[in-house]
């Protein structure tokens, strides 16, 4: 029954006539979508998805259908069975999407609170000595021991430790006089 139909709108029709179309979606619908919903795990819409873009390369591809087959329906489901498989694929190639809110929406850290810290810390350096503003560059920021930072100011061991002690102590009265407490 399928045989003669197939030969006989094939051979009758141009490769880009929609009555190519029509045809394969008449007499393969119903059963590619069938087939297409067990590959979609249930999906309905995204089996339609799948048997329309079947059925457009079934038309884009008419001129190599062979009009002598008994069905297309072995063509058409490997064409199907390739598409969930693209779709897949390129689900699982993007990140997952984080919901449905524009990005505007989304919190952003205040950067500001952070930067604000930033001009009390570097103010309240500005009030220390020459000295104790030396001392903390050489430890706290550049991350130096006490026997490097005394190497590299060139004064002795037990000087560094006084004045880390000591500017660390200014520090901490500077930063309380700007309102910072810990």
């Amino acid at each position: 029954m399928g045989k003669p139909r197939l030969r006989h709108w094939i051979r009758r029709v141009r490769p880009d006539d929609e009555v190519v179309v029509s045809a394969l979606y008449r007499e393969y619908h119903g059963p590619l979508l069938a087939f297409v919903i067990r590959l979609t795990a249930g999906d309905r819409q995204w089996a339609e998805d799948v048997v329309q873009e079947t059925m457009i390369r079934a038309w884009r591809s008419s001129e190599q259908l062979d009009p002598d087959s008994v069905s297309l329906m072995p063509w058409l489901a490997t064409v199907a069975r390739r598409i969930v498989i693209d779709d897949r694929r390129r689900r699982e190639a993007r990140p997952q999407e984080s919901g449905d809110g524009p990005l505007e929406s989304m919190p952003v850290p205040d950067e500001m609170e952070g930067l604000l810290h930033q001009v009390v810390v570097s103010e309240a350096l500005k009030a220390l000595s020459p000295a104790h503003r030396e001392i903390l560059n050489e430890t706290i920021l550049r991350d130096r021991s006490v026997n490097d930072a005394a190497e590299a100011l060139g004064i002795p061991v037990g000087t560094v430790k006084s004045r880390v002690y000591y500017a660390v102590r200014a520090l901490r009265v500077a930063l309380e006089e700007r309102g910072v407490t810990a």
